[in-house]
């Protein structure tokens, strides 16, 4: 009996070595050569580990790591991507790719999030504990493997598969629009005061405006044209408007003093953070749209659409989103025993 005791106690953390490196390489697209660095990486401060000369063993020097490599890999990306694009245009798609939301909700959709160990009860919802784990998991992969091999699971494991780079480059968020909406829906008056106009290093024009609402002065915004400066300034101001209940009690208070009569705003505020978010590939979306289009490819028994133009225009246009389509990237899966016998001779080739 205590022979299988014994036994039982060596099998078991070899079993859950077995699940962390299969999680890992669905996750990675390769198995760890240190899976070490790995589970730090997957280790949250609140769980007050310490190692052995009682320092705290947690994933936030990895997380510090991971974020300067993530900047530094999007913005090659990015660089090589968009030739001829200016520095904003860059910086502004780097920031979106590297947001604290958009690697939480990259942490989600991989499965990340599942192997994280905290004091919480659930980090599903948490982006910016998820976030920090993926930055710390970036960590890792260049303490394991190396710059190039960091480059190769965005490249291979996240563009495409998880991100549209084109939505995320091209979407242009129209602060200005939903600033005007909010104020014309509140019956409050809102102007953009140009404050200076002046030439960079290179002789270009920036222009520099700031949100008026009511008299009380908002946010400022610049950029290389007017539309780029009042867009900066419209969503500074929206952040503000969000994060600063007296800024919105200012306002009131001059509309009222204006008006003579006491109002209360009657539309809340956008979340400028939140209109940056549709370009994750949500993996359950994917999955419906491909089983769409196998349904739009099948061939049409009805003969009332043999030689319709709508239909035909249609076919055209299903046929045209296919062409520039980026979620079609896909690898060849493998059984969970195929998986698990590789990782032990993974794990027995680095012994």
């Amino acid at each position: 009996m205590w022979i299988n005791n014994i036994i039982d106690h060596i099998k078991l953390p070899f079993r859950k070595e077995k699940e962390l490196f299969s999680s890992l390489y669905e996750i990675l697209g390769f198995y760890p050569h240190h899976i070490e660095y790995y589970r730090q990486a997957l280790m949250h401060k609140s769980i007050g580990r310490r190692n052995d000369k009682g320092k705290p063993l947690n994933n936030e020097r990895l997380e510090f790591l991971g974020d300067a490599i993530l900047d530094a890999i999007v913005g090659h990306i990015v660089y090589k991507q968009y030739e001829g694009k200016r520095e904003g245009f860059l910086t502004n798609t780097r920031s979106k790719l590297v947001s604290r939301e958009t690697l939480g909700k990259l942490a989600n959709e991989m499965g990340l999030s599942q192997l994280l160990l905290s004091a919480g009860r659930s980090n599903s919802h948490n982006s910016y504990v998820n976030g920090n784990a993926f930055e710390a998991l970036v960590g890792a992969i260049y303490l394991d493997r190396g710059y190039d091999a960091c480059m190769w699971f965005w490249e291979n494991r996240v563009l495409g598969r998880y991100i549209n780079l084109d939505k995320v480059a091209f979407k242009e968020v129209n602060f200005k629009s939903k600033l005007l909406e909010w104020s014309q829906k509140n019956k409050v008056r809102m102007e953009y005061r140009m404050l200076k106009q002046k030439l960079d290093d290179n002789g270009s024009p920036i222009f520099s405006f700031q949100v008026v609402i009511e008299g009380v002065e908002g946010e400022r915004g610049s950029g290389y044209s007017k539309k780029e400066a009042q867009q900066n300034a419209s969503k500074e101001t929206l952040q503000k408007l969000k994060r600063e209940p007296q800024f919105v009690d200012a306002i009131f208070k001059a509309k009222s003093d204006r008006t003579k009569m006491e109002e209360e705003p009657t539309m809340l505020v956008p979340d400028p953070e939140k209109e940056q978010e549709d370009f994750i590939i949500e993996q359950e979306d994917l999955r419906k749209e491909e089983s769409g289009k196998r349904k739009e490819n099948t061939p049409s028994t009805d003969p009332s659409e043999e030689g319709n133009p709508n239909s035909q225009l249609s076919t055209l246009n299903s046929q045209f989103e296919d062409d520039f389509d980026l979620s079609d990237i896909s690898h060849k899966e493998k059984s969970r025993e195929d998986i698990i016998a590789e990782a032990e001779a993974a794990a027995f080739a680095e012994s």
